[in-house]
């Protein structure tokens, strides 16, 4: 999948996630008056954000799903996820300001990760968390998203070690794993 993929309105709506219709429809509608104004508009798509939290009082929702892996919380039955640094995101983001060429939408991915690979990665660092016992992993359709026309306009992320130990740091002093 690629730049020009866009969610399935109709599926999305069939199955009720009316945060997917909200954004597809929201990116559409700002493209559409970009070219009625003359207005150049750039988007930037990204898998699930990952990283420190900013706003100690009420993490997004992103972090959220995540902190509830931490905490042992977790109703999805997925084999893999594919995650992005929220700090990763913002300098994509100022990065397709900055440069003149940039135009259209910009997959922002970064690691595709084995559901069970991450808790054992989460586990050898941080074996005093408590983490599902058990969780289901079914296999998703194979996507494969790529982030290579960001990366052609020079952008690149940080190792997923990095984004794990920092959320996991944010998400305790901010209280969030309590």
């Amino acid at each position: 999948m690629d730049e020009t993929c866009w969610s399935d309105l109709a599926y999305s709506a069939a199955i009720e996630e009316w945060y997917a219709v909200a954004k597809t429809e929201a990116e559409r509608e700002a493209f559409e008056y970009g070219h009625r104004a003359g207005i150049e508009v750039v988007s930037i798509c990204p898998t699930l954000v990952v990283g420190p939290v900013m706003n100690h009082a009420v993490p997004s929702g992103s972090s959220f799903v995540f902190s509830n892996f931490l905490k042992g919380i977790s109703n999805l039955s997925i084999d893999r996820l594919m995650t992005v640094d929220v700090r990763d995101v913002a300098e994509a983001m100022v990065l397709m300001y900055e440069k003149p060429e940039a135009e259209g939408r910009y997959i922002c991915t970064a690691h595709l990760l084995r559901i069970h690979d991450m808790f054992e990665l989460l586990e050898s660092l941080y074996p005093d968390l408590n983490y599902p016992n058990e969780f289901t992993e079914e296999q998703p359709p194979k996507l494969e998203l790529s982030a290579e026309k960001l990366k052609k306009l020079g952008w690149s992320y940080r190792p997923f070690q990095e984004t794990l130990v920092d959320s996991v740091e944010s998400y305790r002093k901010a209280g969030i794993l309590d």
